[in-house]
């Protein structure tokens, strides 16, 4: 019979299942994490649980804490095992479960709460997983977004704050009035420059505020940048059942990851931090050249795979990285246009970066969706693609390749115009991106002329004919058929045009 997940059944449950050898006792508080998701579980909790496991840095532990309405539900959750998660590597080779113990409490749901305890001068670090779209960025302009509704209600009402970039400012103000050290604010969202995109935020709100707490909060806070990187899918009842079929374990929010972690972070920290070089965590001067390899490395490569896996019929991503022609198509794209757009990092071979990323999403055990990937492409291609095209097209280099990425992913768009597809296109720019591809039939680059997407890259002639070759290509053949053609090289392109 399974055991219910807490402190009161940690010795009950079956010895193949791995446990803190610290007690809560041990610990006290240091870290207060807003955004308490499966990434920061699956991520800077096992960092933290690692490191308390050594004996070392007992005293950054995690208190965690929301501030929207679904933060409740999970709190709710941890609340009922006593903070603990059940952490589950997907290894295909042996799963693999751990309880996690680095969270000692979570904060009501209350921003009032969360600012009381950031006047505590024991937390030294505010940790965020806000998601991209909690730091208020200006789609156009790529700076903070003063017009947006909830910013404005900050400025309106500082007092008692409601965004997270408001509660963080109201902690700052009382630990400035106190005459305390502040706290580093550290980003671990899977953007790029997170620590500039965080302090943008705080500083943008701030200025609006009170400019002379703006001025105080430029000069004495920190934003570390940091790259991170674990495979991370959403929890469901199927991985409830893994927990508990597998390993004997009740728990109301486990967590299912892959078995790799990185992460990379600059030593810019105001009050210390804990000795995660010791469970490793790589500290670096600058970050900007990891987050640009796992940004096209990585995330270009699951761009690379989603919209052909999709067109190709595939559910789980392993299905698509483990179909021979995607994996021919994401390793000559990777080796051949996208890592010869990165300046070398010291120490680091990109070759066997791209090796291990393609091990990595075929990893069977992990059912992360085609479908996932495929969501959100007129925001995510702007990031893990089209930078990569421009740095190709400045370098005059290959960007054949590139060209036919885009040219799947309208393909894909087009495709969902038909219901007898079984394929919905999840984009807050459905609509246009639609149209655009449709119209590619008789206009072969309209796709390119979405100008909130692509600026003005339709106007490059290189670019514009290779999309345009593809399209032709693609509204005549099987998706399969193109790949293999791009792969096999310019006969087989000849060929089959």
């Amino acid at each position: 019979m399974a055991q219910k997940l807490n402190l009161t059944n940690l010795s009950n449950l079956p010895e193949t299942v791995g446990r803190p050898s610290y007690g809560r006792a041990d610990l006290s508080a240091g870290i207060l994490h807003i955004g308490v998701g499966n990434f920061h579980r699956a991520h800077q909790a096992v960092y933290l649980d690692r490191l308390f496991e050594m004996g070392e840095s007992r005293d950054w532990a995690i208190v965690g804490g929301g501030v929207k309405h679904f933060d409740q539900a999970t709190r709710d959750r941890l609340e009922g095992q006593d903070w603990l998660s059940t952490i589950v590597e997907l290894d295909p080779d042996q799963l693999s479960a751990r309880i996690n113990g680095a969270m000692i409490d979570f904060l009501p749901v209350d921003p009032a709460a969360i600012v009381a305890k950031l006047a505590d001068p024991a937390i030294r670090i505010v940790s965020l997983t806000v998601t991209e779209g909690g730091y208020y960025v200006d789609a156009l302009t790529g700076g903070f977004d003063t017009s947006h509704p909830e910013v404005q209600a900050d400025v309106g009402a500082p007092a008692t704050p409601k965004t997270v970039f408001g509660i963080i400012i109201a902690g700052l103000r009382a630990r400035r009035d106190a005459g305390q050290v502040p706290f580093t604010v550290m980003s671990c969202d899977n953007l790029p420059e997170n620590g500039h995109v965080a302090r943008n935020s705080v500083l943008g709100l701030a200025q609006l505020i009170d400019g002379d707490l703006a001025a105080w909060i430029a000069d004495n806070v920190t934003f570390p940048n940091g790259m991170v990187d674990c495979i991370t899918p959403a929890t469901t009842d199927r991985e409830r059942a893994i927990v508990r079929d597998q390993f004997g374990i009740e728990d109301a929010a486990p967590v299912i990851c892959e078995p790799f972690h990185q992460w990379v972070l600059e030593d810019k920290f105001t009050a210390g931090r804990p000795a995660l070089e010791k469970v490793g965590v790589e500290f670096v001067d600058n970050v900007t050249p990891y987050e640009l390899m796992k940004l096209r490395i990585l995330n270009g490569g699951h761009a690379a795979i989603a919209y052909v896996g999709a067109l190709l019929g595939h559910t789980y991503s392993y299905e698509a990285m483990n179909d021979p022609d995607i994996a021919a198509w994401y390793a000559h794209l990777g080796r051949t246009e996208i890592i010869p757009t990165l300046d070398p990092i010291k120490g680091v071979d990109f070759d066997a970066y791209l090796t291990t990323c393609i091990a990595r999403f075929g990893n069977t055990a992990v059912a992360d969706t085609v479908a996932r990937l495929c969501l959100d492409g007129s925001n995510r291609q702007p990031k893990f693609i089209l930078p990569t095209l421009v740095d190709a097209l400045a370098q005059d280099s290959a960007i054949n390749g590139l060209a036919l990425e885009i040219a799947l992913w309208c393909r894909f768009c087009a495709a969902t115009a038909d219901p007898a597809s079984g394929l919905t296109l999840e984009d807050e720019r459905a609509r246009a991106l639609t149209a655009a591809a449709l119209a590619t039939r008789d206009t072969p680059d309209a796709f390119l002329g979405i100008t909130d997407v692509f600026g003005d890259l339709q106007k490059n002639a290189r670019l514009s004919a290779a999309f345009s070759g593809w399209m032709e290509m693609l509204w005549t053949n099987d998706a399969r058929a193109v790949l293999r053609a791009y792969v096999a090289g310019p006969e087989a392109l000849r060929r089959l045009a």
